[in-house]
C-alpha cells in the first residue's frame, strides 16, 4: 500500500512515513494494520452566490386592454362624422344617418365581424341573416303590414339601410301613461284590491281622453300582431320596444303598400321607401296625440317565416312577459291586445289556446329556476 502511495505521490523513498506530503494525514497504526487508506480534507473557496436578475412583471397600465381598440370600422360610404348611435345590440349596431341625399334620414343596421368566429363562417352567417331579414321586411310591406322599408344594403359587408320611423316606442307611451295618468289611480285602488276591475270596467264602458286613446293603442297592437302572424311571419323578439307608434302626420293615408300594383322591382321599392321617408306633414294638418299613430313593427333580426301555432304562441308569450316586466301596472291592458288578436284572423283562437300551454311551461321553468 505504501509503495502505491509513493508512486502516486511521485516520490521513491524507503521511509514512506517521512516523505508523505503534508496535506495527507498520517494514518494511525490501526489504519495501516487494517489497510485503511488515509482521508483527504480539501477545502474549496466559497464563491459569492450569483442570482440571475429576474425582470419585474409588466405594469397592467403599460399594456392597453383589448377593448380600448375600435370594435369595428364602418364600411364605405358611411363615415363616423355623419352617424348617430341609436342602439347597440348583441348582433348589430343601429345608427341614424343619411343615404343617397343629405336630407333623407335613414336607419343603418350594421353587423360587425365577430372575431371569435372563423372569417368564412362569419361572412356566411352575416349574409344569410341580413338576407333573411330583408326578405321578411319586403314580404311584410307587400302584404300590408306596417314595417320599415328596405332602401339598400350590402350583404357582403354586413349593412342594411332601412326607412326611418318618426315616432316613439310603445314602451315609452305606456311608461308616460303609467306615470302621468294611471299610477295614482292604480296605486289607490290596488290597496282595495280592485285595480284590475277598474281597468276592465274602463275597457267595457269606455272612457274619455287619454285613457281611451291608450285602449285604442292596445287594440291597434293586437291587430298589427295578428296581421303579422296571418301572413306567416313570427317576429322572434316581440316586445314593447319593437312596436313603434308613428306620428299620425307622417303616416300615409289608407295605403296598404307604398308602391303601385303589378311587377315590383328593387328600384321601385327603394323609391317608394324614400318617398315614404320624405313625406312631410301639411301645414294645415293638425298634429295629433302620440297615441293615435300607426303601429310599426321594427327589428326583424330574429324573424322567421312560419305558420306554426307554437311559434305564434311563443311570440305572444314574449310580448306578455314584456308587459309584465316593464309595465306591471299596465298588465291588464294586455288582455285587450289578446282580445283583438283573437278576432284578427281565422286561426287566432287556436293560437290563444296554445298560449295557455306555453304559459304553463314558462311558469314551471320560472319555479324550477
Amino acid at each position: 500500500m505504501n509503495v502505491g502511495l509513493e508512486v502516486a505521490c511521485g516520490q521513491q523513498t524507503n521511509s514512506p512515513e517521512k516523505d508523505v506530503p503534508e496535506l495527507i494525514d498520517k494514518p494511525s497504526k490501526i489504519a495501516r494494520h487494517h489497510h485503511i487508506f488515509p482521508t483527504y480534507t480539501l477545502e474549496f473557496p466559497t464563491l459569492p452566490a450569483i442570482m440571475p436578475e429576474i425582470a419585474s412583471p409588466p405594469s397592467p397600465i403599460a399594456v392597453p386592454p383589448q377593448s380600448s381598440s375600435p370594435l369595428h370600422i364602418l364600411p364605405p360610404p358611411f363615415t363616423d362624422s355623419n352617424l348617430t348611435v341609436l342602439t347597440q345590440g348583441a348582433e348589430a349596431l343601429v345608427y341614424l344617418t343619411t343615404f343617397l341625399t343629405p336630407s333623407t334620414p335613414v336607419v343603418l343596421k350594421y353587423r360587425p365581424p365577430k372575431p371569435y368566429r372563423h372569417p368564412i363562417l362569419d361572412k356566411r352567417l352575416t349574409k344569410a341573416r341580413l338576407l333573411a331579414e330583408a326578405r321578411v321586411l319586403v314580404k311584410c310591406r307587400k302584404e300590408g303590414v306596417k314595417v320599415p322599408g328596405v332602401i339598400g344594403g350590402d350583404y357582403e359587408n354586413g349593412w342594411l339601410v332601412l326607412e326611418y320611423i318618426d315616432g316613439v316606442t310603445t314602451r315609452k307611451c305606456l311608461d308616460e301613461w303609467v306615470h302621468r295618468v294611471g299610477m295614482k289611480v292604480v296605486q289607490q285602488d290596488r290597496e282595495r284590491g280592485n285595480a284590475e276591475r277598474k281597468l276592465e270596467a274602463a275597457a267595457e264602458n269606455g272612457v274619455q281622453g287619454e285613457e281611451q286613446e291608450l285602449w285604442d293603442l292596445m287594440r291597434r297592437v293586437g291587430s298589427a300582431v295578428g296581421k303579422l302572424h296571418e301572413i306567416g311571419v313570427c317576429h322572434g323578439d316581440l316586445t314593447t320596444s319593437n312596436l313603434m307608434v308613428r306620428k299620425k302626420a307622417r303616416s300615409r293615408t289608407e295605403e296598404p303598400h307604398p308602391w303601385p300594383a303589378g311587377r315590383q322591382t328593387a328600384s321601385a321599392i327603394r323609391e317608394a321607401a324614400i318617398t315614404d321617408v320624405d313625406a312631410a306633414p301639411s301645414p294645415a294638418e293638425p298634429m295629433e296625440s302620440e297615441l293615435s299613430g300607426d303601429i310599426v313593427i321594427i327589428d326583424f333580426g330574429l324573424a322567421t317565416q312560419t305558420i306554426a301555432d307554437e311559434d305564434r304562441a311563443v311570440d305572444l308569450y314574449v310580448l306578455e312577459r314584456a308587459f309584465a316586466a316593464t309595465h306591471p301596472a299596465a298588465e291588464p291592458l294586455f288582455r285587450e291586445v289578446l282580445k283583438v288578436y283573437g278576432d284578427s284572423f281565422k286561426g287566432a283562437k287556436v293560437v290563444l289556446r296554445r298560449l295557455e300551454d306555453v304559459r304553463l311551461r314558462g311558469r314551471k321553468r320560472s319555479m324550477l329556476g
